[in-house]
């Protein structure tokens, strides 16, 4: 019996894991919405749990920051060399 939660919860947190990865717009603001909630209940470690972390910046890979510019210039793309 006891070996059937512990499934349960593993297949549970995969499916949360995997609803993030794939909708995370849609997960954000179910995160948000279920956070508010918690809030006004009154459980305010789980709704500190559960609301999303705000984005800092841009995000990354856009060329906005000079140290992510010049850090791809110092690394060449270097061929395989097999033997």
């Amino acid at each position: 019996m006891f070996e059937y939660l512990i499934v349960a919860v593993l297949v549970l947190w995969s499916a949360v894991v995997v609803f993030k990865k794939v909708f995370p717009q849609t997960a954000g603001s179910t995160f948000l919405a279920l956070s508010n909630l918690c809030q006004r209940l009154g459980w305010q470690r789980l709704a500190a749990w559960l609301k999303p972390k705000m984005a800092a910046g841009c995000g990354g890979s856009c060329g906005c920051s000079s140290n992510e510019t010049e850090s791809k210039k110092s690394q060449a793309i270097q061929t395989v060399k097999w033997r």
